[in-house]
């Protein structure tokens, strides 16, 4: 059998949602689905590096485009919030399992908020007919308010932003989300210039054991440090591969 690559289209709220599917030499592998960040989309850094790093380990990995980002139909700035993208989430899992290829054994990955998105979600996974096996966080703000560098300023892939988008879109504090957390890694740059360190504290008081938090001494909010990076694809292969029960097949 070889590592397979499909690209799957489904339908969120209307809108028209587009991601890849990465299926390893294994028939009905465990799955891991994964949410970008705010200005993110599929092709991101870690969604990619998670793409070919799982694959490696017999995980099968969902990336898609969350509205209004990358391919996926839908307008950044009427089609963003934190409650539309944790609905994209849901029916991302709702998509990929009804394909029939992976098992119901399910971890979850989020980048910033895409962290958010996950912790968000959570509750509504447990009900679903799936069994929740665990996470792993990078960067993710528990309290919008504490971000300290709002990304205002229009770029190559959209307008400026207004501060109202974000009173309006992006206001929420689901700190409390985190009990209801487990089998969870936290990843979180002491120095974030985003999203302070102390959300990723509050995140893993709160959550249920077990749990692990890794504090990255001078790390920036993109995890721009080729250490990092290096240390994230370890401990993320080895978190999912125990979260699901398996042994390590191959170094990241």
């Amino acid at each position: 059998m070889e590592n397979r690559t499909y690209d799957i289209e489904f339908i969120s709220q209307g809108f028209l949602l587009k991601g890849i599917l990465h299926l390893p030499q294994v028939k009905q592998p465990p799955l891991v689905i994964g949410s970008h960040g705010l200005e993110g989309s599929k092709e991101s850094a870690k969604q990619k590096v998670l793409s070919t790093l799982l694959v490696k380990n017999d995980i099968a990995f969902f990336r898609f485009d969350h509205r209004g980002c990358g391919e996926s139909q839908g307008n950044f700035i009427k089609d963003t919030s934190l409650e539309k993208r944790t609905v994209d989430f849901i029916s991302a899992v709702t998509r990929i399992l009804s394909l029939g290829k992976t098992s119901k054994n399910l971890a979850v990955f989020g980048s910033s908020i895409g962290g958010a998105t996950c912790m968000n979600a959570w509750e509504s996974l447990l009900k679903m007919d799936v069994n929740l096996c665990g996470a792993v966080l990078c960067s993710a703000p528990a309290k919008s308010r504490t971000i300290e560098k709002i990304p205002t300023d229009a770029n190559e892939k959209r307008p400026a932003l207004p501060l109202s988008f974000f009173k309006e879109n992006l206001l929420f504090n689901i700190t409390e989300k985190a009990q209801t957390l487990s089998n969870i890694l936290i990843f979180h740059g002491d120095a974030d210039e985003v999203v302070p360190v102390s959300n990723a504290h509050d995140i893993y008081a709160l959550a249920k054991d077990p749990k692990r938090l890794i504090i990255q001494k001078n790390g920036d909010h993109q995890m721009t440090s080729k250490k990092d990076q290096l240390q994230f694809e370890i401990e993320t292969a080895a978190w999912f591969l125990n979260c699901f029960g398996q042994k390590k097949k191959m170094a990241p």
